[in-house]
């Protein structure tokens, strides 16, 4: 079902035009659009769209793409420390739904957003549609004032997220939390075994797995044993996990 603007008006009861919309978006995002179409288009779902053409789809579709390449550039470019594992796990979290649908009620865009009566009130809709319209304003910006526009916006966003996750994973001790169900379902601790070593010997990798009795798991990187044996213990709570064998 579409809906025409004076339909959209009257049933939120917020601006008289598209344009207040546009104005109030970008106060609060600090970005100043030169094309407020782009803008006006990020800003629309495709509930309260004359067509899907003319919803923030396509630009939802781009601003995915050029988030996940300057969360990547970010975690490249910053974080030197990381391997390649580490990296595509954090950049995980931080392009999520989740995540997007954060940053947008932190800008308070659901104020802005544009949908269809079907949708229900602005208040109530659900919380996918504020981080697609997240990535859409990202794919707006992009386009209209180029990568550095983009770049410059995203960037404390995508720091701060970045090292709330790395402050979070230090604080878990993921070898404690394997060794109490281990005790407790097994009667032992478990193991750890080094399966493979990599680089110079002031700068070696470690490839090691947890293992309980007789099941071995999904074995993890790190740049020391210390580290690779955390990051096995929460492969090995991850599989639990997922195996529902945790309890």
């Amino acid at each position: 079902m579409t809906h025409d603007a004076p339909e959209q008006t009257a049933e939120y009861g917020e601006s008289d035009s598209d344009l207040d919309d546009v104005a109030r978006c970008e106060q609060l995002i600090g970005y100043t659009f030169r094309n407020k179409e782009l803008l006006a288009e990020a800003l629309t779902h495709a509930s309260g769209a004359n067509t899907r053409l003319r919803s923030n789809e396509r630009l939802e579709f781009l601003g995915d793409s050029v988030l996940g390449f300057l969360v990547c550039h970010h975690l490249y470019d910053r974080c030197p420390d990381l391997l390649e594992g580490d990296m595509t796990k954090i950049k995980s979290i931080v392009v999520s739904g989740q995540t997007c649908g954060q940053w947008a009620e932190q800008l308070h865009l659901r104020s802005v957003l544009r949908v269809g009566k079907g949708m229900g009130r602005r208040g109530s809709v659900p919380a996918s549609l504020m981080s697609d319209m997240f990535e859409s304003i990202v794919g707006a910006i992009f386009l209209d004032g180029g990568l550095t526009a983009i770049e410059s916006w995203l960037a404390p966003l995508i720091s701060e997220r970045v090292q709330d996750i790395r402050t979070s994973e230090e604080k878990q001790d993921y070898k404690s939390a394997l060794q109490q169900w281990a005790q407790k379902h097994y009667g032992v601790p478990p193991t750890y075994f080094v399966l493979e070593e990599r680089g110079p010997d002031h700068a070696k990798s470690f490839y090691i797995a947890a293992q309980l009795g007789n099941r071995q798991f999904t074995p993890a990187w790190g740049r020391t044993k210390k580290e690779a044996e955390q990051s096995a213990a929460r492969a090995a709570l991850t599989e639990l996990a997922e195996n529902s064998d945790l309890g």
